[in-house]
């Protein structure tokens, strides 16, 4: 069949399931946004800059699978590169679409605007190249073939790729085909087979099987087998901090986090003396992994990649994790090793409201009874991510956060990009100040576009994660007080939104009921908290550090004098 170049792109974004692009337009991609327009099955979402638009595709492929990306050349991707690394480090499929110059421009080396004026035009390109498993400048010759690569490279790797489209190609008319891009993997039957026989034994033998559960169960799609595995055998499972609510949380079978020291004893112990650990790739940062105290068994160990298995260190490549689970699970029906159920965690009865400032140490138990099943919550980084950790969500919760890029600022906008992907989900987003004051912008995209989020703001006064870190009292961690009740009316008129504010538990409660009857609208709720108060875990990780980041000599030993703003 004949087409336009962009006309065929949109076609394959629209195949793998994606309905909207976050960006921001320029000159070099107006061509591709009137192609964009006209055709109608993928909605433009412009936003307040192009950095704010990698985090918004980012939320949105975490529900969706896969999101775009719409820059301009040069300001624009430079802009959204930390988006872009991010999505790379969390294993989040985006397909980052620029607008280029224009072909002939580029071939004759010009000097041209968004560049550095020197005729170079492989810069850029390099840039991206670091943070994208494939790339490629389109041309009317090789449009067909490389945009199937690349789109198939980002589904099947699970991370950003990276298309230059200059805008004299995009409406240059091709040959493509009429088959639907449908990338998927398959396995080597013997290869499928032989794992299973090899897991089979190890199995027969074991006494304490376990399961680890880290974020690559969910981006690859095998989560839903991992849990009908662990149900079907009684196997118990823990999770890392980076794969948290990916397996439910409240399930019979969950005990809690794993971090090494970091553990509660019980958890430790069933994961580190397991003789048969079936377990998703992890990938082990201080954060995650109690300053790398996590020690994994290496017998019995069967480890869980993308697209293959390794069982006591030898590699079966070509075989699906979703299949494998499958074919074990058929295998051990009627398996003696099945582990008996333990008790469901539960959570604890609501205490009585009191007129007592907010601690939080009391918010977010509370905060976990307000979380419904099905929600989507998005942490930030920080205080509400360590704050909401150990609490055990409901089942169905998508749980949301940057737990190993950790850029502050991210969840906003990422929450844009969920609440576009599931507009049918409550969505609940839990920020502080500091980070706020980053993306704030798009609050006024969720409101323009009408988003009913329920958006929760620490508000601290400053970075409390670096607070305990370095400088408690010092003025490089203060943040400027905004009237943040006053931010929403700013963009959008007051039907569109609701603001509530609460210093007390008694308040708090108020607000909690009333945000639960919004009447369709956007709800603002500032929560005043003390600047000197954290989260337990958050009061034991900012020394642990210190530490590590400065070494024993550091300033975190010296005597500190406060300078205050």
């Amino acid at each position: 069949m004949q087409t336009t170049v962009g006309d065929f792109l949109i076609r394959r974004l629209r195949e793998l399931g994606i309905e909207h692009m976050f960006g921001v337009p320029g000159d070099y991609n107006l061509q591709f946004l009137d192609q964009l327009q006209n055709d109608g099955s993928v909605e433009f979402v412009g936003c307040c800059n192009e950095l704010n638009a990698a985090y918004a595709a980012d939320g949105y492929a975490r529900l969706r699978g896969v999101s775009a990306l719409l820059t301009t050349y040069g300001v624009g991707d430079l802009s959204a590169i930390c988006g872009i690394a991010g999505a790379a480090t969390e294993h989040i499929p985006m397909v980052c679409i620029t607008g280029a110059p224009p072909l002939h421009a580029m071939r004759r080396n010009l000097a041209l605007h968004h560049t550095l004026a020197e005729g170079n035009y492989d810069d850029v390109m390099i840039c991206l190249q670091q943070f994208t498993v494939a790339q490629a400048r389109l041309t009317p010759e090789n449009a067909v073939i490389e945009i199937d690569r690349v789109l198939t490279a980002c589904l099947m790797e699970k991370k950003p790729v990276y298309l230059q489209l200059p805008s004299d190609v995009s409406h240059v008319v091709i040959d493509a085909p009429a088959a639907p891009l449908q990338p998927r993997a398959k396995n080597d039957e013997a290869r499928l087979e032989a794992a299973v026989r090899h897991i089979l034994t190890i199995w027969n033998e074991a006494q304490q099987p376990a399961i680890l559960v880290d974020m690559d169960a969910d981006r690859y799609g095998y989560a839903g087998a991992l849990l009908d595995f662990a149900t079907a055998t009684g196997t118990p499972y823990a999770a890392l901090g980076s794969g948290k609510a990916v397996l439910p949380e409240t399930h019979p079978l969950s005990r809690g986090l794993y971090g090494g020291r970091n553990s509660a004893p019980a958890t430790r112990e069933l994961i580190e003396n397991s003789d048969c650990l079936l377990y998703v790739s992890p990938r082990f940062i201080e954060g995650n992994s109690g300053l790398f105290t996590a020690q994994l068994p290496s017998k019995g160990a069967i480890r869980l990649f993308g697209h293959s298995v390794e069982i006591e260190g030898t590699a079966y490549y070509a075989v699906e994790p979703r299949d494998l689970l499958q074919a074990l699970k058929a295998a051990l029906a009627n398996s003696p090793a099945a582990v008996p159920e333990g008790q469901a965690p539960r959570l604890a009865a609501p205490s009585p409201a009191t007129d007592a400032p907010l601690s939080q140490a009391r918010l977010w138990p509370r905060i976990a009874r307000f979380v419904r099943a099905g929600d989507v919550v998005v942490a930030e980084a920080g205080t509400s991510n360590i704050g909401l950790m150990p609490q055990s969500l409901p089942e169905q919760v998508s749980y949301i956060n940057a737990s190993i890029w950790g850029a502050i600022g991210h969840t906003l906008p990422a929450m844009l990009g969920t609440c576009m992907a599931a507009p049918e989900r409550r969505h609940l987003l839990f920020i502080g100040d500091g980070s706020f004051q980053l993306t704030a912008q798009e609050l006024s995209t969720l409101l323009r576009y009408e988003q009913k989020p329920i958006i929760f703001l620490v508000n601290n006064r400053g970075y409390t994660i670096e607070r305990f870190i370095l400088g408690m009292r010092d003025a490089y961690n203060d943040v400027a007080n905004w009237d943040y009740q006053a931010l929403p009316g700013v963009f959008a008129g007051q039907d569109k939104y609701l603001t509530l504010s609460a210093r007390t538990e008694t308040e708090l409660e108020q607000v909690l009921q009333q945000a639960e009857h919004t009447d369709g609208r956007l709800v603002f709720v500032e929560l005043h908290l003390d600047p000197f108060d954290a989260p337990e875990g958050l009061k034991k990780f900012g020394p642990a550090t210190a530490e590590f980041d400065y070494g024993p000599l550091g300033p975190q030993r010296q005597p500190q004098t406060a300078v205050t703003a």
